[in-house]
């Protein structure tokens, strides 16, 4: 496959991929509590992983040790940020659908450039159109007509979750200067499975036969939502435009409202779906080029 076919074709599946776990998400939420569920996706996204690096090193001749050196500190940052971030989210979906789940967490987008303020990152003018046009499609899934809320408690949490993967994207944007990512994922995966596995055993119990209900959404959050999906979008990235390829993920939140519509028979009031219709405009108004960036791409 090309290097321009990978760069359209591989981000779309991610975000397919993406999409389809919020509906998993969905139903285990039904079955067993937050943290179970997310202690048992990530170890299997972490062995995934590890397989895939294991695979690899021996093609190159080096160790896993050799692989992780010094790696660890920086995985534990990152994995304790998608630890709460993941658990804020699976908490939101026992009472939010995976169509509002969906397009709420995608305001990370919306939200990185803000929180570059505070590292003194210049904000461009598309960014705060973005901002403006997110905030009134948050307002039409959040107020039903004549002012009263339809934001729930669950919605609040997804807030919460995009806020904290913000944070998880600038701490991704430092440490891959000094690591290789997928040994940062696979590390971060690691830790945040542990992380959640301590308050899921004290506060969750273990339930087999709850947990066995929920075995397909668990392997699918898992292996393919997390292995399969992260290792996709590493691969995009190396040789496409960033641009493109955040662009072309931010559509998880379109095939979370198509997967939640086809499988879980979620229906959106046409209120929310222009709210949702907003939200992806603004997540496609943050991610276009500056116009001195486009005409430097047409000289070059």
């Amino acid at each position: 496959m090309s290097t321009k076919k990978k760069q359209i074709v591989l981000p779309v599946i991610t975000a397919f991929i993406w999409g389809c776990a919020f509906v998993a998400q969905k139903s285990g939420a039904e079955n067993v509590g937050a943290f179970t569920f997310t202690w048992m996706r990530y170890l299997l996204a972490g062995l995934v992983l590890l397989a895939f690096l294991a695979l690899r090193t021996k093609r190159d001749g080096r160790t896993l040790h050799e692989v992780f050196a010094g790696a660890l500190p920086s995985g534990v940052v990152m994995g304790t940020l998608l630890m709460v971030a993941s658990n804020l989210q699976q908490y939101g979906m026992n009472t939010t659908t995976a169509s509002k789940a969906g397009f709420v967490t995608t305001l990370y987008i919306v939200i990185v450039p803000l929180l570059g303020l505070f590292f003194h990152k210049r904000v461009r003018a598309l960014v705060w159109c973005g901002v403006a046009v997110a905030v009134a499609g948050l307002y039409l899934l959040s107020f039903a007509e004549g002012g009263t809320p339809s934001f729930n408690e669950g919605d609040l949490y997804v807030l919460g979750c995009a806020l904290v993967f913000s944070i998880h994207i600038l701490a991704i944007d430092h440490y891959t200067k000094f690591y290789e990512g997928v040994v940062l994922a696979c590390l971060q995966f690691f830790v945040a499975a542990a992380e959640s596995l301590v308050p899921a055993l004290l506060f969750e119990g273990f339930s087999a036969p709850a947990i066995l209900d929920c075995a397909l959404p668990i392997l699918y959050a898992g292996i393919i939502s997390g292995g399969v999906g992260y290792t996709l979008q590493i691969v995009a990235q190396k040789d496409g435009d960033p641009t493109v390829v955040s662009l072309l993920l931010s559509l998880e939140s379109l095939f979370a409202v198509v997967s939640g519509a086809l499988l879980l028979h979620e229906r959106l009031s046409p209120r929310e779906y222009l709210g949702c219709a907003l939200m992806l405009c603004a997540v496609v108004l943050v991610q276009l080029p500056e116009k001195k960036q486009r005409r430097r791409k047409k000289v070059r």
